[in-house]
């Protein structure tokens, strides 16, 4: 991993105190937007008995909302262990923490250690990974029948936005860079590890596609 993105810098921006304030919102308020849009469409889909890998999930929110709508099982892959303590208090008041297992590894470079899953979902974490082809397609590998995947639209305020932070960042010797891969090389990284094109809705700032095993 590049100097950019390393484990101390994730450790900073994905903190205990971050974790703190999501949760906090989650309790008072419910997914964000991009998360129930996420939750939206896999119910349309059908999730009862399904089960869930989700990378980056932070809280555990999305996992805890289809465990609720009826999935069976989830599988939780962080970077960091700085969510860990707040997500295993949100699944205990669920009354799930027997139905999720969460790990703390490098999906993409250890990503046989994990099983598959029906329904793999990467929201918000391909922008914050160097390799986009390496994790995207792992988490393609591991989508027995649907992947989910959000991640910010490429437009100049976006461009301008992300180029800013990064300076930011970059000055504060923060180790963390935000990427706004471009959304075709996405789409096509999954296509080319056998997932064809559901849905591509765009929102203000976040994109969110879905793709299915071909038969």
């Amino acid at each position: 991993m590049p100097d950019c993105c390393s484990p101390k810098g994730y450790r900073w921006v994905f903190s205990e105190r971050a974790a703190r304030g999501e949760a906090k919102r989650y309790r008072r308020k419910g997914l964000d937007a991009t998360s129930a849009r996420i939750v939206a469409f896999l119910k349309s889909q059908g999730v009862e008995g399904r089960t869930v890998l989700e990378v980056g999930g932070g809280i555990g929110a999305i996992q805890i909302e289809l465990l609720k709508a009826g999935a069976a099982r989830a599988t939780s892959v962080e970077l960091t262990p700085t969510y860990e303590e707040v997500a295993g208090e949100l699944l205990n008041e669920a009354g799930l923490a027997d139905r999720v297992e969460r790990k703390v590894m490098d999906f993409a470079e250890a990503a046989s250690q994990v099983d598959g899953a029906d329904i793999v979902i990467l929201n918000r974490v391909i922008c914050c990974y160097p390799d986009m082809p390496r994790l995207a397609g792992a988490a393609a590998d591991h989508a027995r029948q649907v992947l989910v995947l959000s991640y910010p639209r490429r437009t100049w305020w976006t461009v301008i936005g992300l180029g800013l932070a990064n300076l930011m960042l970059l000055a504060a010797r923060r180790e963390f860079h935000i990427f706004l891969h471009p959304p075709r090389r996405i789409i096509a990284t999954s296509e080319r590890h056998g997932l064809r094109p559901l849905l591509n809705q765009n929102g203000v700032l976040w994109i969110v596609s879905a793709l299915r095993r071909a038969a």
